[in-house]
């Protein structure tokens, strides 16, 4: 009589990797995935904004001035459907918007990086070196972060003039202070640990133990604020457009399309500026969306 021995292969759980609890912790906000799902598609239309929109609002030899101002709906003499009307010049919304929110979006994203990785630097040094280096550029801090942003911004540009790369200069300097003090913060308490102690008792050199010891644990809340930074960012780049001292006319962003059908709003003409704050609105909406979540599944204290 055999008897038989059956052994059971016992396969070991999956592991769960840090990114994949981020994506399910995220994922537990149906807001927050709204969010998500309105910012990927707006930046698929910014994106493809050559390729999808009616007409070309750079192209001065398209436009016409006897079609300004049309409502939504109407047809120019040529044929051509205004789905959303026209703005003053008689460029049409829907490709306005289109480029508008690309230029926009443009704007946000690389002020928002450059203003990043300078305060990223000096928050790490002065967190890591202290001394007069810590006292130096958190005084600087201190200085701009006690100085009105959207002041600041309007002193900038009116001395350095209109154009995309003015404004991007002028969002890095309002911003860049923010970003050095929450580094600073975060690396503070990471400075008083046992590891970065043992780093540099094995003669290590400054720049590995700043960036590959430091930063990595300083960076969590660092993502939550350039969530919210990328969106203030698009909200003052419209600011200062409506002010008329960000783009120049000839390049549609979402500001100046409203300020440009500002002036026609008491005439009925409605769509010139809502259109576009309709859709600078979801835009900073959805973005915070993101931002709230992430902030959520970052913070432990903040985890259920």
């Amino acid at each position: 009589m055999s008897t038989v021995i059956e052994t059971a292969v016992v396969k070991p759980a999956p592991v769960s990797t840090p990114f994949r609890q981020f994506v399910s912790r995220f994922a537990e906000s149906r807001a927050a995935l709204a969010g998500l799902v309105i910012f990927v598609t707006i930046l698929i239309l910014a994106i493809a904004a050559p390729l999808i929109a009616p007409t070309d609002p750079y192209d001065l030899t398209k436009v016409d001035i006897i079609d300004n101002r049309l409502p939504p709906g109407s047809q120019s003499l040529d044929g051509t459907t205004y789905w959303l009307g026209t703005d003053g010049l008689g460029r049409d919304m829907v490709s306005a918007m289109l480029y508008g929110i690309r230029i926009s979006l443009f704007v946000a994203v690389s002020s928002g990086v450059v203003a990043l990785l300078i305060g990223m630097v000096l928050g790490l040094s002065a967190a890591y070196f202290g001394g007069i280096v810590d006292t130096l550029i958190m005084r600087l801090v201190d200085l701009k972060l006690g100085f009105p942003s959207v002041l600041l911004a309007l002193l900038l540009l009116a001395a350095l003039g209109k154009g995309v790369d003015k404004i991007i200069i002028a969002i890095v300097v309002v911003q860049w202070a923010t970003y050095a003090r929450v580094v600073r913060a975060g690396a503070l308490v990471e400075r008083s640990k046992e590891y970065v102690d043992a780093a540099q008792g094995l003669a290590l050199g400054h720049m590995r133990v700043l960036f590959r010891h430091l930063l990595p644990n300083a960076l969590p809340p660092l993502i939550v604020v350039g969530t919210v930074q990328i969106a203030n960012a698009i909200a003052l780049e419209s600011t200062l457009s409506f002010l008329g001292l960000g783009l120049p006319p000839t390049e549609p962003s979402l500001g100046l399309l409203i300020a440009n059908g500002f002036d026609y709003m008491l005439s009925g003409k409605y769509w010139i500026s809502i259109y576009p704050g309709i859709v600078l609105l979801v835009t900073i909406l959805s973005i915070n969306l993101m931002g709230d979540q992430v902030r959520d599944v970052l913070n432990p204290r903040l985890q259920k």
